[in-house]
């Protein structure tokens, strides 16, 4: 009988190292490549092409800044960082506006024709239209407007595809919080406008910012719209990034540092606010 338990407790050790090494493994596949945008930044070009192997730093090249310097100084860096920050911070408040007030009468107000279901499906339908199927149409919208380069196009755009993504996270939110506090302040004279400002919207704060994070973080990687809308005075991170070609070539080590550049705020804010974003999207979850 101990000789059985010893070996199951063994078995299970050997189990637990396994999933170990399996998910090192995983992870180290899944870095591979940042890692290797890493390096290539901090190369001279001509080590771009003569450094074999994992090109460890220190050991197979000397590692040099160069790179960032001189991308950062650019004026055409500095003018997209600018733009791609305007833009998400300026959907990300249009989606929050526009967003939050349909989720919250979706979820306390019952409608008849369409019902609220209706509504909600329209909206998830939205989300998971193909933004491709719709380009050709925005294109030419923007255009009759005289809306192309500019900002404000691109701002429209974004919130378009992004507003079903906050009704639909935001309604779930509301309808999980506790109706009992909104009849006590409607008992105390608190119109709807009031609940929805001083309790529910409060109540709900941590899907709220959940939702606000992941749109801006949609939007500073919108590449499709970003390359048809925009031009010299809208360029934006991702069209930047693709744009790293001149009479010589593909030039590898402004490739890394732009795919950096562009990975770093989404990738900070998933580490700083990853706390808020999971206590968000899983807002009563366990409710009941």
């Amino acid at each position: 009988m101990a000789m059985s338990f010893v070996g199951r407790i063994k078995r299970r050790k050997i189990s637990l190292w396994g999933y170990f090494i399996l998910a090192l493994v995983v992870a180290g596949i899944t870095f591979l490549p940042f890692y290797w945008a890493i390096s290539l930044s901090i190369r001279n070009p001509i080590e771009a092409f003569t450094v074999a192997g994992l090109a460890v730093p220190f050991v197979q090249y000397k590692p040099t800044l160069n790179n960032w310097k001189t991308e950062l100084a650019t004026g055409e860096t500095q003018k997209a960082l600018f733009n791609s920050t305007i833009i998400a911070v300026c959907t990300a408040l249009a989606v929050l506006v526009l967003g939050t007030p349909a989720a919250y009468a979706i979820a306390r107000f019952r409608f008849k024709r369409p019902t609220n279901q209706d509504i909600t499906v329209w909206f998830l339908s939205q989300r998971v239209l193909p933004p491709i199927a719709t380009a050709i149409p925005f294109f030419l919208i923007i255009r009759f407007l005289g809306l192309l380069d500019t900002r404000t196009a691109l701002i429209m755009v974004n919130t378009t595809f992004n507003l079903p993504f906050v009704v639909v996270i935001m309604r779930q939110a509301f309808i999980d919080l506790p109706i009992e506090l909104e009849e006590a302040a409607l008992v105390d004279g608190a119109n709807y406008l009031r609940i929805f400002w001083k309790i529910s919207l409060r109540l709900a704060a941590p899907s709220l910012a959940a939702a606000v994070l992941i749109i801006v973080a949609f939007t500073w990687n919108e590449f499709l719209f970003a390359l048809m809308i925009s031009g010299v005075k809208t360029t934006v991170i991702p069209v930047l990034m693709a744009g790293a070609v001149d009479t010589r070539g593909i030039q590898f080590w402004f490739v890394a540092v732009r795919t950096l550049i562009a990975m770093s705020p989404p990738v900070l804010i998933a580490l700083l606010a990853q706390r808020y974003m999971v206590r968000g999207l899983t807002f009563g979850a366990v409710k009941g």
